[in-house]
């Protein structure tokens, strides 16, 4: 293959050769070459093929607005489609292959579609396949469905590793061209924190290629010196390979870096690692996009950016071909024939649209051509020939490559993408980012500036008026004379050549041509983001950064108005594609999602359960014994246990609520729909909470140990938003109640002991007397367990329908507790049962969850309308339950389903329909929301929502499941299966005999052992002290109560941290008797409500010089020390875990996490801590 490589010139390392392949075809390249270099190197400028038509394509760039030279790089699970060849830095044994085509990229049977092509015209798919209806799904679809894409995805698993951090900077320098380098400079000087981000390979932009001297130094020796200095300033980072691709709300931009792919770098370090980056000022210094000239066969390989020409030469040492032509609408043609033909480049014409333009003649260049245009081009898989008119004389001409130069438009996307919408120039002849941009600047080439020294000063300017801003004072960065820079005069915008030989394109990739523009206006689709969606300019790839402009040109001329009235379509992120892998960092596989454990998740697994997940919890689903083959068999016997003796359940994963204050009743009043304020203390009582609209939100129960004290307890899946939804009723709602809400899900493990022989066995373990006349139904009290030696809450509430208590220990007791109920009560048949068995109990009972509450019922619907209270004067929801709609006697009401057919099975979410009714929207009576299998009756039974349903119970039905075409005959019966009579739960209790349960140590919720190296960081679980939360009215003078809290604290230091507004942490190495937490609490009483927290909170130290680089992978806050000093704290979130941070050292942290999310944090920060330097 004939070699394109120049004798000398270019960044690239001539004495290294890399092996590669493209196509299966052996090629060589050398260290800084690109893969599209390498390719044009090697005589290859046939490198794609368009969607479309499947026209042949090459190179059109030198950058990341390429929209032809797209290969699939990789394989297995590396497989990159749709990659750019400009932006793949040149690795040895690269693999690359082109797409788009079959069977070869040479030969490519697509390229047929060119012949049907006036059948193509924009807009075809919404005329052509509109009949016969029948072809869509057979033929239409199909077709488009194949069509759709170039590169085709890979299915294996990505086996990279993928990072994300966070930066904090004063200024973010977006472009590390001269305009960039120049800002940089000015305020890493002035000793501002400094981020530069450049998307190249290497920092530089248009110095790279740059053919003026900075005073008496060449361009790249500039440059050389430039990154030096700021290599040499702390205060100042600069990240190659690193594309800004969003602006975000609060200064904060998205960036991605590439990392794995550059030689030399680690085997362990990720392939890219995704930068959210907090900067407080932006300099937008992305420089502007060479736009193309819309003429007849511009698309044809070897037609491409006269700087990417010139890139090409000095940057690589590449000619882009033996005769090249310039042909351009401004001085930047003049510019670009010098250079190339500086370069050792044959440049036969210089073709300039301008009658007026300033270049008569070149060194090195055959011919000047003033006021002439190309007008079609020559050549197969690449280009041969020119023709050119020239007045009224045209000519053809032999070229292999054509520079073309259309005018330069500023890469304003960032910019605009908070909303903001660009601004046209009639002097520019291009768009300008908007006016106001708050602390983003765009500047430079950015900003319309055309010359190196024009920008090395706006770029100096740009951080001086930012930095002011802040309250700094810079000096403007000062550069000496440059020489050989040009003064251009501007652009003569030229949207297309008229008299177009041939197609004239105006998106490359998607083979938008200046004919479906035209058509596009005249069928009603000239807005500029009507012509968008019609034709599909701007909608691929590379989102038209090449096409855009000319597009609203053409259609401003086609509809006789001027660019700025055109408008432009909207830019949004990402600025350039970004993968799925980055997006998704080190948030995959186990570590998608953060895992919530209960704490008796241990007990469980010792137990042998299998767990389900529920939300981010796991829950133990049942627990198999040997012999037990189906999952079925374990909860069947699970549940008659429960029935025949005694079941234990985890429930621990309900949220936990302390609602306290003189106005708690009355809060509790408002967000529920029957009364509490009426509750009295040691009881406990159902509850409903409504949305405004009506339906209910949440159910669950809430008691009252006080006059001002209630806990409630809601469903898993609500506890969350229940939290929410009472902080909002408090804060926003009525604000002038005092009343305090904190959760305290993590700080109980909880546990119901459920089934006649329930009683007997917790009175073993209580020290209270627990009979029926101490603790009837609903009863709610605090007692001790095992002689005093834990504080417990226990509750008399039955989800089952049977004898029920659930029992509430400090988390780090609940594993020791629950085993030693195993031990008292296995004698007597106590079965652990999960949430498989607790769901056939509650259906045989007929409960309700959220399979049943699913936002379109009220209590009425669910048979609990008598639970509304009549007295209260309003409550949330009061309002719109009235309304007629929701009294309506056909709305879904609750039911009981069963089949005639004791055999038969049906699963939820099946249809009900009336019997005989063939399945329609007209016959549809309603759904199966719950359903199972009852060991006890010996049947399936659901429940249902069917419209009339109270009116309905012993009407025959048929249970319709679309999916498994089944149709199972069946009976509507009250929604309650088995009833085990007030006798069953008055019963007296016969006794069973304490056990010794030993020494009932904590389970500890992390690891003892410490990760990491002293010399860099190391991750400790720090071990159990306590923890007390403190409650005061947020109004109150945090100052005044500084005193009773440091006294609170013991006045150790670090020891009062702060939550939120009204609220603190009181932190302490010891654990705290109950007696200590109470005097606590005694001290504060008439401030502040005191809840310990020490179980439900679990400390961890990270300490290290590496230390803030660990939390700044995971958290957005900004914990340097000048923004985080000794004794700061703070809440954030670590992934998606939060967490709360107090720095207590120069180098050393605590940070505080929920129990339940401890472990996920452990194993987020694990892999961090060992191998801190990514």
């Amino acid at each position: 293959m004939t070699s394109f490589r120049l004798p000398n010139g270019g960044r690239i390392d001539r004495g290294r050769t890399l092996a590669f392949r493209f196509d299966g075809e052996a090629l060589s390249g050398h260290p800084g070459d690109t893969l599209a270099s390498a390719l044009l190197a090697g005589g290859r400028v046939l490198m794609g093929r368009s969607f479309k038509y499947h026209r042949p394509r090459g190179v059109y760039t030198a950058g990341a607005a390429e929209p032809n030279a797209l290969v699939t790089v990789g394989s297995g699970g590396r497989r990159a489609p749709n990659t750019r060849a400009t932006m793949v830095e040149l690795t040895d044994g690269l693999v690359a292959e082109s797409q788009n085509r079959w069977p070869s990229l040479g030969f490519d049977l697509g390229a047929a579609s060119g012949l049907v092509a006036p059948f193509l015209s924009a807009g075809f798919y919404y005329k052509t396949f509109m009949w016969p209806a029948g072809f869509w799904e057979k033929l239409y679809e199909p077709l488009i469905r194949r069509a759709a894409g170039l590169g085709r995805a890979g299915i294996d698993p990505d086996p990279d590793r993928y990072e994300k951090t966070w930066a904090h900077c004063d200024l973010l320098v977006i472009g590390a061209g001269p305009t960039g380098l120049a800002a940089a400079l000015t305020a890493g000087r002035a000793g501002a924190n400094v981020i530069v981000m450049d998307e190249g390979s290497e920092p530089g932009g248009s110095l790279l290629a740059e053919s003026a001297t900075v005073g008496d130094l060449a361009a790249d020796r500039f440059l050389a010196g430039t990154l030096a200095e700021l290599d040499g300033l702390d205060n100042v980072r600069v990240l190659p390979r690193t594309t800004v691709f969003g602006w975000y709300d609060d200064m904060v931009f998205g960036a991605v870096e590439r990392i794995g792919a550059p030689e030399g770098a680690s085997p362990t370090a990720p392939a890219e690692r995704l930068w959210r980056v907090a900067a407080r000022r932006a300099v937008l210094a992305t420089g502007a996009e060479e736009r193309p000239l819309v003429f007849g066969g511009n698309d044809r390989p070897g037609v491409m950016q006269a700087g990417a020409a010139i890139g090409y030469a000095r940057r690589y040492g590449v000619a882009v071909g033996r005769r090249v032509a310039v042909f351009a609408n401004g001085d930047a043609g003049a510019r670009a024939a010098a250079d190339l033909a500086a370069a050792g480049i044959d440049v036969v014409a210089l073709i300039d649209s301008r009658a007026e333009s300033r270049t008569a003649s070149l060194p090195g260049v055959e011919r000047c051509l003033a006021g002439a245009v190309v007008t079609g081009t020559f050549g197969r898989k690449g280009l041969t020939g020119l023709a050119i008119r020239d007045g009224s004389r045209t000519e053809r001409i032999a070229v292999d490559a054509l520079a073309v130069s259309g005018g330069f438009s500023p890469r304003i996307h960032l910019a605009c993408h908070r909303g903001a919408k660009p601004r046209w120039s009639e002097d520019h002849g291009a768009f300008l980012a908007p006016a106001d941009l708050g602390g983003l600047r765009p500047a430079g080439a950015a900003a319309g500036e055309t010359t190196l020294a024009a920008c090395l000063a706006d770029g100096a300017a740009a951080a001086v008026a930012l930095l002011a801003d802040l309250g700094r004072t810079a000096a403007p960065a000062a550069f000496p004379v440059i020489g050989g820079d040009w003064s251009p005069a501007p652009a003569r915008p030229l949207w297309q050549v008229p008299g177009a030989q041939g197609k004239a394109f105006v998106d490359f990739q998607n083979d938008v041509h200046t004919g479906d523009l035209a058509l596009a206006v005249r069928e009603g689709y000239g807005h500029v983001e009507l012509a968008k969606r019609y034709t599909t300019n701007g909608m691929a790839t590379d989102q038209g950064k090449l096409s855009n402009l000319n597009a609203i040109g053409i259609l401003a001329q086609a509809r006789g108005v001027s660019p700025a009235e055109v408008g432009t379509t909207t830019f949004r992120p990402f600025y350039t594609p970004v993968s799925f892998g980055a997006l998704a960092g080190p948030a995959r596989g186990p570590q998608f999602q953060p895992v919530r454990r209960s704490p008796l998740h241990g007990w469980a697994e010792r137990h042998g359960a299998l767990f389900v997940e529920a939300g981010l919890w796991y829950r133990s689903a049942y627990f198999p014994r040997p012999g037990e083959t189906e999952w079925r068999e374990s909860v069947d016997r699970e549940a008659l246990a429960v029935r025949r003796d005694a079941g234990l359940c985890d429930v621990s994963t309900l949220g936990k609520i302390e609602i306290a204050g003189p106005d708690a009743a009355l809060l509790l009043d408002r967000v529920y729909c029957n009364a509490f304020a009426s509750l009295p203390v040691g009881k406990a009582r159902y509850g409903l909470m409504l949305r405004e609209d009506g339906f209910v939100y949440d159910d669950g129960t809430t008691s009252r140990f006080g006059d001002g004290h209630f806990f409630m307890t809601t469903t898993t899946a609500q506890a969350a938003g229940v939290l929410a939804h009472l902080e909002f009723a408090a804060q926003v709602l009525w604000p002038d109640l005092d009343v305090r809400i904190a959760s305290v899900t993590d700080q109980w493990a909880q546990m119901a002991i459920a089934g006649p022989k329930s009683r007997a066995i917790l009175q073993a373990a209580v020290d209270e007397d627990i009979s029926e006349g101490a603790m009837p139904a609903l009863g709610a009290q605090e007692v001790t367990l095992f002689g005093g030696r834990i504080a417990a809450r226990l509750f008399r509430i039955s989800f089952s329908g049977e004898l029920a208590y659930e029992l509430a220990v400090p988390a780090g007791d609940g594993a020791a507790v629950a085993e030693a109920l195993m031990q008292i009560g296995a004698p007597h048949g106590l079965t652990p049962y999960g949430t498989e068995a607790m769901g056939v109990l509650r259906i045989e009972k007929g409960h309700v969850t959220h399979a049943e509450i699913n936002g379109t019922v009220t209590p009425q619907d669910l048979g609990l309308g008598r639970m509304v209270s009549k007295t209260k004067p309003d409550f949330i929801g009061k309002a719109m339950l009235v309304r007629e709609g929701l009294q309506a006697a056909d709305r879904p009401a609750l039911v009981g389903v069963r089949p005639l057919d004791a055999g038969a099975a049906f699963k939820a979410g099946a249809h009900i329909l009336p019997k005989g009714a063939a399945p329609s929207l007209e016959s549809d009576l309603g759904y199966v929301t719950s359903s199972c299998f009852s060991p006890h009756i010996g049947t399936t039974i659901g429940l249902a929502l069917v419209s009339g349903g109270r009116e309905r119970h012993g009407e025959e039905v048929v249970v319709w499941n679309a999916l498994a075409g089944s149709f199972v005959p069946a009976v509507l019966t009250e929604p309650v299966f088995v009833n085990s009579g007030g006798d069953e739960l008055d019963r007296p209790a016969s006794l069973v005999a304490p056990v010794d349960t030993g020494e009932m140590g904590r389970e500890p919720a992390l690891p003892a052992s410490p990760l990491g190296d002293p010399g860099t960081v190391v991750l400790t679980a720090l071990p159990d002290g306590h923890v007390l939360q403190i409650l005061a009215p947020p109004a109150m003078d945090a100052g005044g109560l500084a005193p009773r809290l440091a006294a609170a604290g013991n006045r150790s230091p670090h020891a009062v941290r702060g939550l939120a507004p009204g609220q603190w942490l009181v932190v302490g190495d010891a654990p705290l008797s109950a007696e200590e937490v109470r005097a606590k609490a005694s001290a504060l009483a008439d401030v502040a409500t005191v809840l310990d927290q020490s179980h439900g909170r679990v400390r961890l130290s990270l300490s290290g010089p590496m230390a803030e680089a660990v939390l700044a992978r995971g958290s957005g806050l900004d914990v340097s020390r000048a923004s985080f000093p000794v004794g700061r704290c703070g809440q954030t979130l670590f992934g998606a875990i939060g967490i709360h941070l107090t720095r207590v050292g120069t180098e050393a942290f605590e940070i505080m996490v929920l129990r339940s999310y401890a472990g996920s944090l452990w194993r987020a920060l694990a892999p961090l801590v060992e191998a801190p330097a990514g």
